[in-house]
């Protein structure tokens, strides 16, 4: 048991609220596991007729994965929670019943993984959702290798390269999230819930219309530019795109070379893959990049040390050989099993 979340029935809710305000309600290993056993619990129980996750009051949803953990036992730690991390975001990909993410704050990487998997997404006008793994020389994860190939166009693509932070308009516009309520209608979600009421019932009467998505101005140029066979052509192309692609091409630069090319990969062998299968792949990955020298370096520059001065190795995309990308993506002596 742990109390950085608190799983509990409610009438006719199986409900999850993270509860680490302090930490961005990031998650650990115990938090993973115990959200895992509340849903094996509640999938076969009648009483329950829907599941909703939502956070204590404050900045976030959830950040994310403790990264510091990660960064501080690569070989013991590290494995043991994306494991338990992934078979969590398996079990809400696959679950029987409404799962009702209620999202206001930031909702990055693991934060993600809680939520973009369940059938009703719900964002406020305090949202900010981002998988920014590639700037600690990491990769999307928690299932991105099978959402983000599935957005229209090649969406999936830019937001898994760049990073680039979403607010609500532009979440329901890529497909991320399913409605929009604004933040003061949050709480009369869960009470209804509880009496047992039908999650499309409520949103549709309390969601409303988004804002225009900013991400729609350069669609056209997303969809010419990341379509290309490899990052270093993607970054050739966004030179001609203006100013926007300049400062996306300078974006790209400042991320991990190797992190990159993985990502790329990732995204388009995850496109061909079904969801269990996906996990799997990112098992691998996952073990791999949390031992390698980017992730090292990124996680030191960016968490721990605060330089925002990481020394990648390789330091340029062209020297980032075909190997070097393979090396992530082979087999493990123990791979993940669910």
């Amino acid at each position: 048991m742990t109390e950085d979340v608190l799983c509990r029935e409610e009438g006719a809710l199986g409900r999850i609220t993270l509860n680490r305000p302090k930490a961005l309600n990031a998650l650990t290993r115990d938090m993973c596991l115990e959200m895992k056993r509340a849903l094996d619990a509640w999938a076969d129980d009648p009483a329950v007729k829907a599941v909703a996750i939502d956070a204590v009051s404050g900045r976030a949803f959830c950040a994310g994965g403790d990264i510091r953990h990660l960064y501080d036992d690569p070989t013991g730690y590290a494995p043991q929670f994306y494991a338990d991390e992934y078979r969590l975001n398996a079990r809400i990909k696959h679950y029987p019943k409404p799962y009702v993410a209620l999202i206001d704050g930031i909702c990055m990487g693991g934060g993600v993984g809680v939520s973009v998997h369940g059938s009703h997404r719900v964002v406020t006008e305090n949202v900010i959702f981002a998988m920014p793994e590639t700037a600690i020389g990491f990769f999307p994860d928690v299932g991105g290798s099978y959402f983000l190939p599935r957005l229209e166009g090649e969406l999936g693509m830019y937001l898994a390269l760049t990073g680039l932070r979403l607010k609500a308009p532009d979440m329901i516009y890529a497909g991320v999230a399913t409605h929009f309520v604004r933040a003061e209608k949050i709480p009369g979600i869960v009470p209804r819930l509880v009496a047992g009421e039908a999650p499309d019932r409520i949103l549709k009467e309390l969601s409303e219309k988004a804002d225009e998505p900013i991400l729609a101005e350069n669609r056209g140029n997303i969809d010419r530019d990341f379509v290309q066979g490899s990052v270093e052509i993607i970054i050739d192309a966004l030179q001609g795109e203006g100013a926007w692609g300049r400062e996306t091409a300078a974006a790209l630069r400042m991320k991990s070379p190797t992190a990159l090319k993985v990502t790329y990969r990732e995204m388009r062998e995850g496109k061909k893959l079904g969801f269990d299968d996906c996990m799997r792949m990112e098992y691998r990955l996952a073990v791999h990049a949390v031992a390698s020298h980017d992730f090292r370096e990124g996680v030191r520059a960016v968490v721990v040390d605060k330089t925002q001065d990481p020394k990648w190795y390789p330091p340029t995309l062209e020297t980032v050989s075909d190997a070097d990308v393979s090396a992530y993506f082979a087999p493990l002596a123990n791979e993940l099993t669910f």
